[in-house]
């Protein structure tokens, strides 16, 4: 009898492995997947002109998607400047500060935003930023992003802030340091690699969006002065070269995929290392 139960403890543990194997396989297969095919269709039709020179105009071949690259730096880099600063101060309240209903609350009201559809928060933007202004602008494009970037840059402050043992907080109060004192030149410190790696890998996740920068940055063929035109992005240009018939069009888009699915991939591999690296991977 108890062999007969060991074998098919035996049989149940090794169909799950292997299912378990199969769906790793079929998981990671997916992603080589969306890799080779970006890299076959996309790295071949890269040149130094999609780097460095604007669209032709409708009907001439060739040109490139230089204003595109630039429009999405200043897109994501004001998009980090407002949706990092909230996020991780909100972070650092919830963390630190907060009783447990009121944080339960504001995790909730969180999760939910999180959830938001993208295309949602574009027409948000467009309705308090662009209807404002009466025109698109890079600043609506980053005020869209910047709301997406909240929701995790505030439960990955939380959570790293959590991590870092109470013992450090306990010994910076002791010397005489007042809790906001003892947080920002202690804990925070002490979860600095960590924070660092949520907030890139929070970029990473908003530099993809295409509905809302529809909504709020629109496009641009030419360069876009300042923060209050219009301005293009890799995304939004991708859309539109993807529906176009032209198949040159096609190659630009293949190559700016091409170039985003890069950029994604460096973000996280980055972060991943930041993280390998951290206080908490030195004291194993």
């Amino acid at each position: 009898m108890m062999m007969e139960i060991s074998a098919s403890r035996r049989f149940v543990n090794g169909f799950m492995l292997t299912l378990s194997g199969i769906c790793t396989l079929l998981a990671v297969s997916v992603l080589f997947f969306i890799l080779g095919y970006l890299t076959i269709h996309g790295a071949a039709s890269l040149n130094w002109d999609f780097f460095t020179k604007l669209p032709k105009p409708t009907g001439e071949t060739g040109g490139g998607m230089a204003n595109a690259i630039v429009g999405s730096g200043k897109v994501l880099l004001l998009a980090t400047l407002i949706g990092v600063p909230i996020g991780f101060l909100a972070g650092v309240y919830l963390a630190e500060y907060s009783g447990k209903t009121f944080a339960f609350l504001i995790r909730y009201v969180v999760d939910l935003l999180n959830g938001v559809p993208s295309i949602v928060i574009g027409i948000v933007a467009y309705a308090l930023v662009v209807r404002s202004m009466k025109h698109y602008s890079t600043l609506a494009g980053g005020v869209a992003l910047g709301i997406m970037m909240i929701p995790i840059a505030v439960r990955t402050t939380e959570e790293f802030l959590r991590a870092v043992p109470n013992s450090l907080r306990e010994g910076a109060v002791a010397l005489g340091a007042t809790q906001a004192k003892a947080i920002f030149s202690v804990v925070v410190p002490a979860a600095i690699s960590g924070l660092t790696s949520g907030m890139m890998l929070n970029l990473a996740r908003v530099a993809g969006e295409t509905a809302p920068l529809i909504f709020t940055a629109l496009g641009n063929q030419f360069w876009s002065n300042g923060w209050l035109a219009p301005t293009a992005t890799l995304p939004v240009m991708i859309y539109n070269y993807a529906l176009d018939p032209a198949e040159d069009l096609h190659k630009q888009a293949w190559a700016a995929g091409f170039v985003l699915l890069t950029l994604v991939l460096f973000i996280n591999v980055t972060a991943r290392l930041i993280i390998a690296r951290g206080p908490a991977a030195q004291r194993r």
